[in-house]
């Protein structure tokens, strides 16, 4: 049986964003080998913890709200943008089941800040920086990052970009489509990309050997066909996914 991953719709109040960006992300999981589980924002929380526990891993979309500062203990920056208090909920419980579980969990962009922020981490609320990290799709590629080649992420994306072993970092283009970026990293967690231009983090993974975590502040689902590291991130999702379903049987 292929792996169940649950992918919590991105907005609770805007259906024009969730029916475009959505099924980018479904068609990404279908592509690495897994079946995308929707789990709505408007259910109760035993249905949530439901089909969490139906699942083998979690995808944490991008999403066009701002985590709410006060999760963080702080005040407001002027260009946070509203919080959507359905989404954090939604993203919560599906959080603490698969660190319960030790199921595989992929942050990205929204997803990767709402996981540090719920692993007790802080965010940079906007970025001020000569790099337009905000750029969207104007544009396929936004700027370089350096990927610690010691990391999990590293060790997944070395091979696919032949990169040359014994490298300690590993750079390649990616997208970009935010003004928030994680800021004192959450426990458990550690930074293993950043934007070598301005320091901004742009990936964060578990320490834990034995449980996929990984956060990843660019949008890979947006370049599955252009280049060899958006598909092999989501067949890292998937693959760990897979030991997670053997191991629960």
């Amino acid at each position: 049986m292929r792996p169940r991953i649950a992918i919590p719709l991105p907005l609770s109040n805007n259906p024009e964003y969730v029916g475009r960006s959505l099924p980018q992300y479904e068609h990404a999981v279908r592509f690495a080998g897994g079946v995308p589980i929707r789990v709505p924002l408007d259910i109760t929380e035993d249905e949530v913890k439901r089909l969490a526990e139906q699942c083998d891993g979690v995808l944490l979309p991008g999403g066009a709200a701002d985590i709410d500062p006060a999760k963080y203990r702080m005040a407001r920056h002027p260009k946070t943008e509203l919080a959507d208090p359905h989404r954090e909920a939604v993203d919560q419980l599906l959080i603490e089941e698969a660190y319960e579980q030790r199921k595989p969990i992929l942050g990205i962009c929204y997803g990767m800040q709402i996981l540090n922020v719920f692993r007790s981490g802080s965010l940079l609320q906007h970025i001020e920086s000569k790099i337009n990290h905000e750029a969207g799709r104007k544009v396929k590629v936004a700027h370089q990052i350096e990927v610690d080649g010691d990391s999990r992420l590293g060790s997944m994306l070395g091979p696919v970009i032949e990169q040359s072993a014994g490298e300690k970092k590993i750079s390649i283009p990616v997208n970009s489509s935010h003004h928030q970026s994680a800021d004192v990293v959450g426990g458990g967690l550690r930074v293993v990309a950043t934007c070598p231009d301005d320091g901004i983090v742009e990936a964060i993974e578990g320490t834990s050997p034995e449980h996929f975590v990984l956060g990843v502040q660019w949008h890979p689902e947006r370049s599955l066909e252009n280049d060899a590291s958006s598909p092999a991130i989501f067949r890292a999702l998937i693959e760990n996914a897979r030991a997670q379903q053997a191991r629960s049987r």
